[in-house]
């Protein structure tokens, strides 16, 4: 392969890799098929954010990786992409929007010749695309923003009747009621979420204080056994020390006796004849 062009990523002094070369390669080619109006049976985007997401757990188990900022961008770029497909995958288009809300694009360009980077780019086409996919579907238009005909109300007579009016204020209403109720269910499992989480913390929080006070008091009678031990332990020394002086003294005092008794017992008695 021919050398990538230079990156945004290149650091001063130091070369990439044959794999960062490639990864940078294969990153700029799905920014550009993601800033391009695809089809909806479109596949390779798909498998090339996989190849990515190989190619870069690869690099961060290289001997010569690049810096934790650089994988970091990588990480934030791949993570946006995988997250934008999983976005297109849903039906709803209020669904779409929200979750798009909630990726988050890179930060510095792929490469030297972008000023802004391309998932910036693609993040605020996706929302605008989305947005107007929304409003769209809340106005009953399609996508050049004319209204939509219903084939099952046509009656060949020009204008619009009062009563297709009140219907369609009516499925207005319900729609608005609908992305009203989700937006309501989404803010209740977050604020359980958040409830459960704080919960939680709390638990630990007061394990982790019972564990402490526990550990000080093991380590506060730890000390008290160690002074009292050696407190004993020079004791039982002194002790032993007066006792061997004590049998010393016991023992020679018995020798000088058993020795006088003896010479004045050969003085005293008659040699044999």
């Amino acid at each position: 392969m021919a050398p990538a062009e230079g990156t945004g990523y290149r650091r001063e002094g130091m070369t990439a890799s044959r794999l960062e070369l490639n990864l940078v390669r294969l990153l700029c080619r799905c920014e550009t098929m993601a800033a391009e109006k695809r089809d909806p049976d479109e596949w390779r985007l798909e498998k090339y954010v996989g190849a990515l997401e190989d190619m870069l757990q690869a690099l961060k188990t290289q001997a010569s990786k690049p810096a934790s900022e650089v994988i970091n961008e990588y990480s934030r770029k791949v993570d946006f992409l995988k997250g934008m497909l999983q976005a297109e995958k849903l039906t709803s288009s209020s669904e779409k929007a929200l979750a798009n809300q909630f990726l988050a694009p890179g930060r510095v360009p792929t490469t030297a010749k972008e000023r802004v980077p391309a998932t910036k780019t693609v993040h605020l086409q996706s929302r605008a695309r989305y947005t107007s996919e929304m409003r769209s579907e809340l106005l009953g238009t399609d996508s050049a923003g004319e209204p939509e005909l219903d084939v099952r109300k046509r009656t060949g007579v020009a204008g619009p009747r009062p009563g297709d009016e009140k219907q369609s204020a009516a499925e207005l209403d319900l729609v608005l009621q609908r992305h009203q109720n989700l937006q309501e269910k989404l803010a209740e499992e977050m604020l359980g979420l958040a409830r459960s989480l704080k919960t939680n913390t709390l638990a630990a929080q007061s394990v982790i204080k019972k564990d402490n006070q526990t550990l000080s008091h093991s380590l506060k009678m730890a000390d008290q056994n160690l002074e009292k031990l050696k407190t004993e332990s020079e004791r039982l020394e002194q002790h032993t020390q007066k006792s061997v002086n004590w049998l010393l003294w016991a023992m020679l005092v018995i020798v000088c006796f058993i020795f006088i008794s003896m010479v004045l017992f050969i003085r005293i008695m008659p040699k044999l004849k």
